[in-house]
């Protein structure tokens, strides 16, 4: 077993995230102009139709090397788009991100052999079977054929993908088949840092619990750091040695699943993380997340 240690695998100081993003969708605005909506002088109405979305505001925290760090909170507080700078996919407007020591605007290429990320919404060759991705995904990390093939067929096995589906097209598996795939194509490579964004969205119990094994496994025999986005509460308190709970972009609390649930009162029962989690922001865990997911596609495309 592998237990966090007092080396820090992440540092994340004062980071800040901010989008440019449309205050409406683009098609009522083009509704809008091309209906000839009209000002008081006849003219079409001038709007600049944007705002400024802060998606990440002032956030700071480290994660130790072994540890299995959550982060809490509804969709469109800003957690995608934490793991998706911490994976180098996007550029901090402020502050620092490193791991083991490297920056990962400075040391980009460097930090990426280091890590590997599963997201909800992971991107595959709908065309090719999951054996084709994973073999090619497989060499981007220099890991051979035969042995990509042999720890593919393994994870996949134990995720309760039929053989039969290995070779088959992923355009006919579902989504959560689908997610099975992204799963085995993250741990295939064995990665030292592993950021995993609702990994387990899409999964039936049993393929859950699998998951959270795996987990398990690559911190517990791999040694390695892990930091885990989730709406499952359940899972959180299982899994995670510490958990920071995030609204509108800030760290609100932060500490042990036990640590966290001594923050509120105890009311004739023992909290839940939700209970923690509605206490501490007033909102429900899950909410709409089109503003921040908008924002950031259109900040890529901008």
């Amino acid at each position: 077993m592998h237990p966090a240690t007092e080396e820090n695998a992440i540092i994340v100081e004062n980071v800040v995230k901010r989008f440019n993003a449309n205050s409406e969708p683009w098609w009522r605005r083009f509704k809008r102009t091309s209906n000839g909506s009209a000002n008081g002088n006849g003219q079409p109405k001038a709007r600049r139709g944007k705002e400024l979305i802060t998606a990440v505001d002032h956030v700071s925290f480290t994660v130790k090397r072994g540890e299995i760090f959550g982060v809490l909170g509804p969709n469109g507080s800003g957690k995608s788009t934490l793991i998706r700078l911490l994976s180098t996919l996007l550029i901090p407007d402020e502050g620092t991100i490193t791991i083991f020591g490297l920056d990962v605007v400075k040391d980009e290429m460097q930090v990426k052999w280091m890590i590997n990320r599963v997201s909800v919404e992971a991107a595959f060759f709908k065309k090719l079977s999951p054996r084709e991705n994973l073999l090619y995904g497989a060499r981007l990390y220099g890991i051979s054929g035969p042995e990509a093939d042999r720890r593919a067929k393994d994870i996949l096995s134990r995720l309760g993908l039929r053989d039969s589906s290995y070779t088959s097209p992923m355009e006919d598996m579902s989504r959560g088949m689908q997610q099975k795939v992204a799963i085995a194509r993250a741990f295939l490579s064995q990665p030292v840092i592993l950021l995993l964004d609702e990994p387990t969205t899409g999964l039936d119990p049993r393929s859950k619990h699998e998951v959270q094994a795996f987990v398990n496994e690559l911190r517990d025999v791999h040694g390695a750091t892990i930091l885990i986005t989730t709406h499952d509460m359940n899972e959180a308190d299982v899994l995670c040695d510490r958990i920071a709970i995030v609204d509108e972009g800030r760290i609100v609390a932060l500490d042990t699943p036990a640590g966290l649930k001594k923050l509120i009162p105890q009311n004739g029962h023992e909290p839940t993380l939700e209970d923690v989690f509605m206490e501490l922001t007033g909102k429900a865990l899950v909410k709409n997340e089109e503003d921040e997911e908008a924002a950031e596609a259109e900040a890529v495309t901008a």
